[in-house]
């Protein structure tokens, strides 16, 4: 019977107690844990899990995602599909399901509650409330994945209840995803089964919902960071609190993940159990994850970690397998498929020309580091008889197109990109993932658009002669490419967006968040401008009061 033994300072995370130790590794599983009495190197934890991520947003199938997430300690994630749901449907779930089982990696994959996301948008498919019942009932999803449409709980829309209470039937934990809303109305949301909320931007909401009974996420992932407005609630609310990162793309997965989180958390004084609790036993608990806790007969799912500290991993374990050791994965590239609907044709720069009408104009005003938009009122920059972009205001044209038939795309303006010339565009456009661009002139926004078409997905640039993609052919959002080369070139083309002039930190994920309906205020549909406020659309055009 093959044995291994591992040895460092036991982190017993329940206990809050540290000691050496030695532990012995039989068929996977910790066979045994002996305390030492002489000194040891290194700490030893169980692992990191993400508590809320979208897999999709990495432009990494799972197999992928899972060769770079170990580099930092990660042993697990609570993944929710809905980014392919909105793509391919059911259909998409089971291949994020299926590509998840091609490594050792833990993916534990929720049921998508909205798919469609809203109706003032068009998307791939639709999972309904039948779907989400039968998808709850596989052993691999473990959870209803996070309820965006909180308005339809709170009044009681059917579909709506009907996706809750299938996941409370089966005994699984309902996700949340209530941006802004507070006092009685954010009540009667977690009274009607909402377990958790990932999208509080200021501590005060964090606090009304935990004080209503909530489970609170940290998020901290490429465009959203809410790390500084909530890390001070950990002090006294650990046993409510988990870390996530919702959103990650591949250089920033490659740099760290929760483990940066947990040496950030450190630096500020919080106690190390506190942190710990929230990083790797919360999610566990929460969700009755099956992965090993480092305990005697459990998983040997586990991590060395130089200290407390800077968190650096020195090798992550699953299932007793070695896969990930000084930096680097152990884990192989798996073979797979590219699914994919795609169903657009080439658009010309006369589609995305406005005519001026001499009114004001509604823009949307974006926010770094952060997915809710302001909305401001402008005078437009007319020239020949056409609206077009002012650099000098900052003020730019952004272009929705829909990629699953041909129609006229959606057009309207933005602000705080600050790109001085070209075009940038992606088709990882949550939630319905069509085509969003955002450009100075129609020609290189025309360009940018066709260049995503072209690749049946990616992310783009154009800056006259200079064009530049990252194919994702996979639903148009993912990549089955190797990770480490993803990560590299997605580096480079956001620095070439950033060479454009966007200050943003990742302009690229910023776009993607400009289609997102259902984060106030104000964002871009394939149907038009849309107020989430008002929750409709609206005219692009505000006429002076």
């Amino acid at each position: 019977m093959a044995e291994a033994r591992i040895r460092g300072n036991m982190v017993d995370i329940a206990a809050r107690r540290i000691y050496a130790a030695e532990l012995a590794i039989r068929d996977g599983r910790i066979a045994q844990i002996t305390e030492l009495d002489e000194p040891v190197e290194g700490f030893l934890l169980p692992g990191f899990v993400d508590a809320h991520v979208h897999v999709e947003s990495s432009m990494l199938i799972p197999s992928e995602f899972a060769r770079l997430a170990v580099l930092h300690g990660t042993v697990a994630t609570v993944s929710d599909p809905h980014e392919i749901g909105n793509v391919l449907g059911v259909e998409g779930v089971e291949f994020m399901i299926a590509n998840g089982k091609k490594t050792p990696f833990h993916f534990f994959f929720g049921a998508p509650s909205c798919v469609p996301a809203t109706v003032f948008e068009t998307a791939g498919d639709t999972i309904d409330a039948a779907a989400v019942g039968a998808l709850l009932e596989k052993p691999e999803v473990l959870y209803l994945s996070e309820m965006m449409n909180f308005p339809g709980v709170l009044n009681g829309d059917a579909q709506v209840l009907a996706k809750i209470a299938h996941a409370q039937r089966s005994g699984k934990p309902v996700d949340g995803h209530a941006p802004g809303l507070r006092g009685e109305e954010a009540r009667r949301y977690i009274a009607a089964g909402i377990s958790t909320d990932h999208e509080c931007f200021t501590a005060e909401e964090a606090l009304d919902k935990l004080q209503h009974g909530m489970k609170i996420l940290i998020r901290e992932g490429s465009a959203a960071k809410n790390f500084e407005a909530l890390i001070d609630l950990l002090r006294d609310h650990a046993d409510s609190m988990m870390f996530c990162s919702d959103d990650k793309h591949p250089d920033s997965l490659l740099e760290g993940h929760i483990n940066d989180l947990c040496a950030r958390a450190v630096a500020k004084g919080i106690d190390v159990f506190n942190v710990l609790q929230a990083a790797c036993a919360n999610p566990v608990e929460h969700y009755k994850l099956p992965i090993g806790r480092l305990r005697e007969g459990d998983a040997a799912d586990l991590i060395v970690v130089e200290d407390l500290v800077r968190f650096r991993v020195r090798q992550t374990y699953l299932n007793g397998k070695l896969v990930a050791e000084n930096g680097r994965s152990l884990i192989g590239s798996a073979a797979e498929e590219t699914p994919n609907r795609f169903r657009c044709t080439a658009k010309q720069p006369q589609d995305l020309a406005v005519a001026a009408t001499g009114e004001d104009l509604l823009v949307i005003t974006a926010l770094d580091g952060q997915l809710i938009t302001g909305k401001e009122r402008m005078a437009p920059k007319v020239e020949n008889g056409f609206a077009v972009a002012d650099t000098a205001r900052d003020l730019l044209k952004i272009a929705v197109v829909n990629r699953y038939r041909d129609a006229p795309p959606a057009l309207g303006w933005i602000k705080n990109f600050g790109l001085k010339r070209g075009a940038i565009a992606g088709s990882v456009a949550h939630d319905s993932h069509n085509i969003v661009a955002v450009g100075t002139n129609d020609e290189d926004l025309c360009s940018a658009i066709n260049q995503v078409i072209e690749a049946h997905g990616g992310i783009s640039l154009s800056d006259g002669n200079t064009k530049a993609v990252l194919p994702l052919p996979v639903a148009g959002i993912m990549t089955n490419a190797d990770a480490y080369a993803v990560a590299k070139d997605y580096a480079r083309i956001d620095a070439q967006s950033k060479a454009l002039g966007s200050t943003l930190a990742a302009p690229f994920m910023t776009l993607s968040f400009m289609a997102l309906l259902v984060i106030p205020h104000l964002k871009m549909s394939d149907l038009g401008l849309f107020d989430g406020d008002a929750f409709q659309l609206v005219r692009v055009e505000d006429p002076r009061p």
